[in-house]
Parts: structure tokens; C-alpha cells; sequence
């Protein structure tokens, strides 16, 4: 078992290129001895956004606060808090804060994605 308190999981800067606002804190992952999921607590301040990318991984998403747009090639899906997502691997996608404060969800993804 391990446990995380909130003040270990900082946000730090995502600093990917076409990232807008973006911060991200690791809750679980290969350093907690997870030994196949990373879980991760994204933060976009409003009017922000991640880059549009793919990768051949899938994101599981749960919305936490805030008022967001899941884009992808397949369309758009409004989500904020108790929603659930999924977004497929090698589905083309960004998350967008349409809300006014700002948009925190969690992401569940494969230890190859938790970087």
C-alpha cells in the first residue's frame, strides 16, 4: 500500500511545446511501485491548453473541478466535475478550460505514458 498525501504532489509547469497553462503533479506511479498505471493530476488555468497530440497509449480521465472541452479528431466532449473520459491510443486530442477557474481532472495512463 502506499499512501500520497496531497502536499508530496506539487503541480509542476508542463513545458511540452503548445502547452498553455498547463501544470501536472505524478499521484502514483513507477517510483510508488505501481507495476502497470501512472496517475496524474493535470491543472489548466483558465483560457489554457495542452498541445494537440497523439500517442499509442489511452488516457482514462475523471474531471475534478472546473469546466473543460475534451477536443479530438472524432469531436468534442464538454466535461467538468464527476465526469468520466476516455480518450483511445493514437487518437489525435487537447483539453481545453472553457470555464472561468480553473479545470483540474486526474488521468490514468500505462507506466509508458507517465513520464
Amino acid at each position: 500500500m502506499k499512501a500520497a498525501p496531497k502536499a508530496q504532489r506539487t503541480p509542476k509547469p508542463v513545458t511540452m511545446p503548445g502547452a498553455v497553462g498547463v501544470k501536472a503533479a505524478k499521484l502514483i506511479g513507477a517510483d510508488d511501485n505501481s507495476p502497470t498505471v501512472g496517475m496524474r493530476l493535470f491543472e489548466i488555468a483558465p483560457g489554457g491548453n495542452t498541445p494537440w497530440h497523439a500517442h499509442d497509449w489511452e488516457h482514462v480521465i475523471y474531471g475534478v473541478e472546473g469546466q473543460g472541452t475534451l477536443k479530438t479528431e472524432h469531436g468534442d466532449a464538454v466535461f467538468g466535475p464527476g465526469d468520466s473520459l476516455l480518450v483511445e491510443p493514437n487518437e489525435q486530442h487537447n483539453f481545453v478550460n472553457t470555464g472561468q477557474g480553473i479545470l483540474r481532472f486526474t488521468c490514468v495512463v500505462p507506466l509508458r505514458g507517465d513520464k
